[in-house]
C-alpha cells in the first residue's frame, strides 16, 4: 500500500527500469529489483537526499514497470490460450495501477475482469488457513519426519 500510495503523487515515466525478458508465461522480478537497488546505490552515492527527493516518482516508475509485464505476460497467455475472462485475488487486487489496467484491457480487448471489492483485497493468509483447517477435517496429516521444504517441483 506505500508504494502505490506515493506512486498516486509520482511520475510514473520519471525513471526507465529494464523489464526482464524471462521466456513464454514465466515471469521473475529479481532483475528489476537489483538494477532498482543499483539505480539507488548509484544515485545516492551522488546526492544523498536522492530517495527522499524522488520517491513518488521512483514508487510511480517501478509500480508502473511491475505493472506493465504482469499485463504483457498476461496479454500473451489470454492469447494463446483464447482467455476472454480473468479473476485478480490477494493482496495485490488492492494496488490501484493494477485494477486501472485491468479495466483498461478488459475494454480493450473485451476480457471479463472479475475483481475484488476494495474490502476483499487482502493477502492469502485466509486462503491458507482455510485450506488447513479443511485439511485438518479430513485428517489430512503429514508426517512429523517430512521437510518444511518440499523437493518436488510444483
Amino acid at each position: 500500500p506505500h508504494i502505490d500510495r506515493l506512486a498516486k503523487e509520482g511520475n510514473s515515466q520519471a525513471f526507465r527500469f529494464n523489464k526482464p525478458q524471462i521466456p513464454e508465461f514465466n515471469y521473475s522480478f529479481s532483475g528489476l529489483k537489483t538494477s532498482f537497488l543499483y539505480r539507488l546505490r548509484d544515485e545516492v552515492a551522488k546526492n544523498p537526499d536522492f530517495i527522499e527527493e524522488n520517491k513518488c516518482d521512483l514508487c510511480a516508475s517501478l509500480q508502473s514497470t511491475v505493472v506493465s509485464i504482469l499485463m504483457d505476460k498476461l496479454y500473451k497467455a489470454s492469447k494463446a490460450y483464447g482467455i476472454k475472462e480473468v479473476a485478480v485475488a490477494g493482496g495485490v487486487s488492492a494496488n490501484s495501477a493494477l485494477r486501472a489496467a485491468f479495466q483498461d484491457y478488459s475494454k480493450r480487448y473485451g476480457w471479463k475482469i472479475h475483481l475484488p471489492k476494495f474490502s476483499y483485497t487482502t493477502d492469502n493468509a485466509a486462503m491458507v488457513a482455510i485450506c488447513g483447517y479443511f485439511k485438518y477435517l479430513d485428517k489430512d496429516f503429514c508426517p512429523i519426519e517430512a521437510a518444511p521444504f518440499s523437493s518436488v517441483a510444483i
